[in-house]
């Protein structure tokens, strides 16, 4: 397993990670199964975002006697009441939640404490100047968890979040499809049919900045829904019309800026393989061009998706890499001494361009590698 550093927090994490789908519903035999097959796997980071208790001490037990071998993010806000799910925001419930679930799982620390799904910016705004966030870090203070995030579906609040610099984590709706939808509160709008009855074009700005600026910030993000809930893998359910593999959604979502881990939902111990396997695959069945190109309600025409496609350059450049840097400048509208520092280390650069074209002919989507080249060497300087 390929692992990669969680932004700023030094955390080295498997580039497929697993999410608590599995285990909802489910006995202790089964999820233990399914742990078993992640530390065969490699895969060491676990979302916990589910408050049903029995998953929860299900879990703990699955990992008692090899606790060091996990890192857990684990949900504030999130509780058990009346036999069901809630969100709460109610100090004293966040207190007792929290205090519960460390019993639960049969562990004295978190290594993520994530704020559970904030997608209002009026509720960012609650949390920020309200008890939430002080007891986030009076946890984080104490050791209790070793870092505060947040998840959420709004490109707008979570940029928010990630400016103001109180996360170092941030968890994320990332997927082709959902990429191209305008910010909202209502999450639902991500696969509202009604969403994609008109033919969207290139992502959203507001959620491309939010990448660049987590890439930036040193924010980690933690991918959920990197399938859609599915619907993206059956052409009849997916928004974009077309079928597309679970290799290449999360190829798609693992070369998006800022993202470290893609939290895999899998209920069995085969659709984790199936995921993991990821790490073994050629990059003819990670590769996601040609789907793209032809899904017909959704067009990524000019907009570069860093596939790799525009290689091989007779000089050298890493064509994808200059992009991505330069689109990180453009985001901040000034060079970070970090994006300079990166650009700097790459063996060619954007100022080598010989114009000789080739890149722009095997360009699934049409993007102007050439005028792409021109304006990195004017920002970087070489």
């Amino acid at each position: 397993m390929i692992k990669r550093t969680l932004g700023q927090t030094g955390l080295e994490i498997g580039e497929i990670g697993l999410g608590c789908e599995g285990f909802v519903g489910k006995d202790e035999q089964h999820t233990r199964a399914l742990v078993d097959a992640a530390h065969r796997l490699g895969i060491n980071y676990v979302d916990l975002y589910t408050s049903d208790p029995d998953a929860r001490v299900n879990f703990g037990r699955a990992i008692a006697g090899r606790r060091q071998d996990f890192v857990l993010q684990a949900h504030l806000c999130t509780i058990w009441k009346n036999g069901q799910y809630k969100r709460t925001r109610k100090i004293e419930e966040v207190r007792s939640g929290f205090e519960e679930m460390l019993g639960q799982l049969g562990t004295d620390y978190l290594e993520i404490g994530m704020i559970h799904y904030v997608d209002s910016m009026e509720d960012w705004r609650e949390i920020v100047q309200g008890p939430v966030m002080a007891y986030a870090k009076e946890l984080k203070a104490t050791g209790k968890i070793g870092h505060i995030g947040i998840s959420s579906h709004n490109p707008v609040v979570a940029l928010e979040a990630v400016k103001s610099g109180l996360i170092e984590v941030l968890m994320f709706s990332v997927n082709p499809c959902y990429d191209l939808l305008p910010a909202s509160e209502d999450v639902e709008q991500l696969w509202a049919d009604e969403s994609y009855e008109k033919q969207l074009v290139n992502m959203d700005p507001q959620r491309e900045a939010l990448y660049e600026t987590c890439q930036r910030a040193g924010v980690g993000i933690t991918v959920m829904k990197a399938f859609g809930g599915g619907d993206l893998l059956d052409a009849a359910l997916s928004p974009a019309g077309v079928a597309l593999t679970n290799l290449q959604c999360l190829h798609y979502a693992l070369t998006r800026p800022g993202v470290v881990t893609v939290l895999s939902g899998a209920h069995t111990v085969e659709q984790l393989e199936a995921d993991a396997a990821y790490e073994t695959a050629c990059d003819e069945q990670k590769d996601y061009a040609a789907a793209f190109a032809a899904m017909p309600k959704i067009s990524w025409k000019g907009h570069c998706m860093y596939c790799g496609h525009c290689a091989p350059c007779p000089v050298g450049i890493d064509v994808a890499a200059v992009t991505k840097f330069l689109n990180l400048a453009k985001a901040q509208g000034e060079v970070p001494e970090t994006v300079r520092e990166h650009y700097a280390l790459l063996a060619h650069k954007a100022g080598e361009c010989v114009g000789c074209g080739g890149c722009e002919t095997r360009c699934p989507f049409g993007v102007p590698v050439q005028e792409n080249m021109q304006a990195a060497k004017a920002i970087f300087g070489q």
